[in-house]
């Protein structure tokens, strides 16, 4: 069992070596995440990247108009910030986070340094890039084909992975906001997936009634980047040759916080 505030609540910092997580070790500061805080901004240099251990992280795009949709969550399968470690010196859009909790955060600077030597954490980075690439284009998708009942029920799903529990703390204004979909669209929506036995709506809270139900109203999006998520846990654990913690079995319920 690890500690309350343990870093290795974090996949990746989990799977590193003893030298490459001794080494970023003191340099990792323990912060909280309260929902709604601003992470990054678009235009802003990079000061800190985010290591996320029980909270959930959106990224958000927003148009000149004002128009915003969510193009990916993170939660501590990975880091926020992964553009600033790819040559990237200002982030593109508005990160904030979704559901509270808390994280780690280290200097850009310094984890630039430990990324650049190309062990662990350079492979890790690179894997995780990738999964987040694939969650991007199926919410690309998702955006242009699927019904807000199917949208919803993703971003519950993909929100719930990350957390403990079968509950997700969001208005149905904020929902909107993530999807890009008027609060009106969200209630009706959310009415549908109630009435289908899906989900359990009450003010501010969406729940998981039936999963099974769920993870077929949000179709084939949703298999495709779980079905990458597992591949990226596997990574983890097949690299993690010198931790008797992260064992194949301990990533069976890997979107989960550590125990």
């Amino acid at each position: 069992m690890l500690p309350p505030q343990s870093p290795k609540q974090n996949k990746i910092l989990a799977a590193l070596s003893p030298g490459s997580y001794t080494r970023l070790l003191p340099l990792l500061e323990h912060v909280p995440m309260p929902a709604g805080q601003v992470i990054y901004d678009p235009g802003l240099p990079f000061k800190y990247v985010y290591f996320p251990t029980n909270s959930v992280v959106a990224r958000l795009y927003e148009t000149a108009s004002g128009a915003c949709t969510q193009t990916g969550l993170i939660g501590n399968e990975g880091l926020v910030g992964v553009s600033a470690l790819l040559g990237g010196e200002n982030y593109s859009a508005r990160v904030l986070v979704l559901s509270t909790g808390k994280g780690y955060r280290i200097k850009t600077s310094f984890v630039r340094d430990e990324f650049e030597l190309g062990d662990e954490l350079r492979q890790f980075v690179l894997r995780f890039a990738h999964a987040l690439m694939v969650q991007t284009e199926q919410v690309a998708v998702s955006n242009r084909y699927h019904t807000v009942d199917q949208q919803l029920s993703y971003l519950l799903l993909m929100s719930l992975d990350r957390l403990p529990g079968d509950e997700l703390h969001i208005t149905h204004e904020q929902a909107g906001i993530m999807l890009g979909v008027r609060r009106e669209s969200v209630t009706v929506a959310a009415h549908k997936l109630q009435a289908a036995g899906a989900i359990r709506c009450r003010r501010g809270h969406l729940a998981v009634a039936d999963r099974q139900q769920l993870e077929a109203s949000a179709g084939e999006q949703y298999e495709v980047v779980k079905k990458e998520y597992e591949c990226l846990a596997a990574f983890y654990a097949s690299h993690a040759v010198h931790s008797s913690e992260l064992s194949p079995a301990r990533f069976k319920r890997f979107f989960q916080s550590a125990e």
